[in-house]
């Protein structure tokens, strides 16, 4: 039997419209005994029973929903369990599980080359609301499982997970960027650690090493992948600027699809060693590619050079909703500087993924750019995230990456 915490009158629409989230201001009554990460029944004004939720008090979101329905039901074991094994058949479905699994211990580099040719042997077997289950995001690398948990609650029933993934056959789970008592937990192994510091995988046969211990968020940028085939298709005998380039994934497709030449610029000295490394892994020594370790709006405001093609991919400049306004100048000015560098007839890959920032927000920062910069500009492409990184049609908030491939004249 849990806690129960009351809504206010009229404002149970948006738990029965199955909305995740429970925001502090439609509770009428908290429950009198629980702590931050338990369970609790969600009653309506009425006492009628709505689901349960994990509950994260002296916060704006109170409650983050796990189960609705009318009735209660047991959170056994198996509950957990079935939202995993949910996830996973969805990702075999979609074609994202390769046909065996791949150990770095036994291959050289040469041999994973042919032997994962043409795979995708990473991508998101978990992602949060958007696989119905709030605070958790579960990456994979080959044979390798990366978690993040977000809240108090998922890491009280985290126990229940870690079983479904060694039962999927997941040889080494790393736990990441936890958060208990709003402090930050040591990242950790929870099983043995692989025999290499590096995590090899492949993303549509392009070959990329990959650090989940050193990396931001699990180690690599995997929503990015159809944004970075298509970059590829454009990229043939074009000059590619790549800014915020990380360790370097829309440069290397940009390199494979036969361009001239491609700059990848990011403030990450650790980045960029990762990102030659990715270059001569799948490209060898070449004099197409340069990497320069400066600040992107710095390296925008002062270069003269112009590109075919100009990549941006920023961090989420809006981590909250009081981080918005100065956000959406930042893509403003960013967006700006980009078009500036674009030649006559080319194009700017232009991305946010700030959760914060809507679709609508983000194409008219974009506009307000475009008019700033005095260039016609039209929509070819407009992107988004992934099918492993699905959105709950009742949480648009899941819908965080946004793009634009802008002709620019």
């Amino acid at each position: 039997m849990f806690s129960f915490l009351i809504l206010k009158p009229q404002r149970e629409k948006s738990v029965l419209q199955q909305h995740p989230w429970v925001f502090s201001g439609a509770v009428a009554q908290l429950p009198e005994l629980a702590q931050e990460g338990d369970i609790v029944s969600v009653l309506s004004s009425k006492q009628q029973f709505l689901g349960f939720g994990f509950y994260t008090p002296n916060k704006s979101i109170t409650v983050r929903m796990i189960y609705f329905g009318k009735s209660e039901i047991k959170l056994t074991s198996d509950f957990w369990v079935q939202k995993i094994q949910r996830a996973f058949e969805m990702r075999q479905r979609l074609g994202f599980i390769p046909n065996e699994n791949q150990s770095n211990e036994k291959n050289t580099q040469d041999n994973l080359k042919n032997t994962l040719k043409n795979n995708t042997n990473c991508y998101r077997l978990l992602h949060a609301e958007g696989d119905f289950l709030s605070g958790i995001i579960i990456d994979i690398y080959g044979e390798v499982a990366v978690v993040q948990l977000l809240h108090k609650g998922i890491e009280n029933v985290f126990p229940h997970i870690q079983i479904a993934l060694e039962n999927l056959g997941f040889k080494y789970i790393y736990l990441k960027n936890t958060t208990q008592n709003n402090e930050k937990v040591t990242a950790k192994w929870l099983t043995k650690t692989p025999p290499n510091d590096l995590i090899m995988v492949s993303e549509n046969g392009i070959l990329f090493p990959i650090s989940v211990e050193k990396g931001q968020k699990t180690g690599f940028f995997i929503d990015q992948r159809e944004n970075r085939q298509l970059l590829k298709n454009y990229a043939k005998d074009k000059t590619v600027l790549n800014t915020f380039s990380y360790t370097g994934g829309f440069s290397a497709y940009a390199l494979a699809g036969g361009a001239e030449k491609v700059v990848s610029v990011d403030i990450s000295q650790d980045a960029n060693q990762l990102c030659e490394k990715t270059i001569e892994m799948n490209i060898g020594e070449t004099n197409k590619h340069q990497i320069i370790t400066e600040d992107c709006f710095d390296f925008l405001k002062n270069t003269k050079e112009q590109f075919d093609i100009v990549v941006l991919d920023p961090p989420a400049f809006a981590k909250n909703q009081k981080a918005l306004k100065q956000a959406i100048r930042g893509y403003i000015s960013l967006n700006e500087l980009g078009l500036k560098h674009v030649k006559k007839g080319g194009l700017l890959f232009t991305f946010s993924c700030s959760g914060n920032i809507s679709k609508d927000d983000f194409r008219k920062t974009v506009f307000t750019a475009s008019m700033e910069s005095h260039r016609e500009v039209r929509i070819l492409h407009q992107l988004t995230q992934p099918a492993d990184h699905p959105i709950n049609i009742y949480h648009p908030e899941g819908e965080y990456l946004k793009g634009l491939v802008l002709e620019v004249f």
